[in-house]
């Protein structure tokens, strides 16, 4: 099966942008800022929360990083401007960790410290494992002057249990997610049942110790062993939220809002929306089947 999924990704990268368009529309967006404006005011109407993602991929260069750092202060404003009940969410590498540390925490500590002044957040999104260290160092780093950040803890890598640890120390508050990187079995686990559980450990640590979670996934089994800790643990709605991507298990996005819990989406937007879904089919190539099957009809 992962033999066909790679030749399926092989196939859906030939075909025409407007093809893979048709897929991707639903989990993104747009291209412009007035298409994530226009789907969170939607969301915000149901009850629900969003966090707002400008696409970008491969940043070469410092110009690029501070072109997409202008664009992620447009989006603050906007937020401000529209009253939305949303956050931003950033990728630390499109901020320019990737080329330089410094001239990243400098970037990302202009966004944190406009989005404290409309007395809002951001959120760190984890990347691939090369820059899991980068990223707990830059979110340190800002944790020294703001509180207004946070970052992702993804329970596929089997360092995170001790990561979460070593940040609970921080008053951190975390996006957990299972991750969708493909990395190697020696430091990610690569059975579905252990990534559930060591989701729910790491859950149970982040609750426990009295820090806010953004809980992310679309796993009824995981949403059912987090309503199952929250009610044991007795823990206040304060200090939690459900999270999912758009576009992905509605249904069950509609269920949590009805139960009374809160609930943010991820809402990606952005020109480099190709150059986005063609990663996120390199990274999980199962996506690419879901993709082929729905092109054609096949079930």
């Amino acid at each position: 099966m992962q033999l066909i999924n790679k030749i399926i990704v092989a196939v859906v990268k030939l075909m025409p942008r407007s093809v893979i368009w048709i897929f991707s529309k639903r989990y993104i967006a747009g291209e412009k800022l007035e298409d994530a404006i226009n789907l969170v005011k939607a969301l915000n109407g149901k009850g629900i929360f969003a966090t707002i993602d400008v696409l970008g991929e491969a940043i070469k260069n410092r110009d690029e990083a501070s072109e997409d750092k202008k664009k992620c202060m447009e989006v603050l404003d906007a937020i401000k401007k529209n009253n939305l009940m949303s956050n931003l969410s950033i990728k630390p590498t499109q901020l320019g960790s990737g080329i330089d540390e410094d001239f990243a925490y400098q970037q990302v500590s202009e966004l944190v410290w406009k989005s404290m002044g409309i007395n809002n957040f951001i959120r760190l999104d984890m990347e691939n494992s090369p820059y899991t260290d980068s990223t707990f160092r830059l979110y340190k780093r800002l944790r020294e002057k703001y509180d207004n950040v946070g970052v992702v803890i993804q329970s596929y890598l089997k360092r995170s249990y001790n990561d979460v640890v070593e940040l609970n120390e921080l008053n951190t508050d975390y996006r957990l997610c299972k991750g969708i990187y493909i990395e190697s079995a020696e430091i990610a686990f690569k059975d579905k049942q252990k990534v559930r559980n060591n989701f729910v450990k790491i859950l149970e640590e982040i609750l426990k110790a009295g820090n806010y979670v953004g809980i992310a996934t679309h796993d009824e089994f995981l949403i059912n062993e987090a309503y199952r800790l929250i009610n044991e643990l007795n823990i206040p709605k304060d200090k939690f939220e459900f999270q999912m991507l758009l576009g992905v298990r509605e249904d069950l996005r509609d269920k949590i809002n009805a139960d009374g819990y809160k609930i943010r989406i991820y809402v990606p937007f952005g020109r480099d929306w190709y150059k986005y879904s063609i990663r996120r089919l390199q990274e999980n190539p199962q996506i690419a089947g879901h993709i082929f099957k729905n092109l054609f009809g096949i079930k």
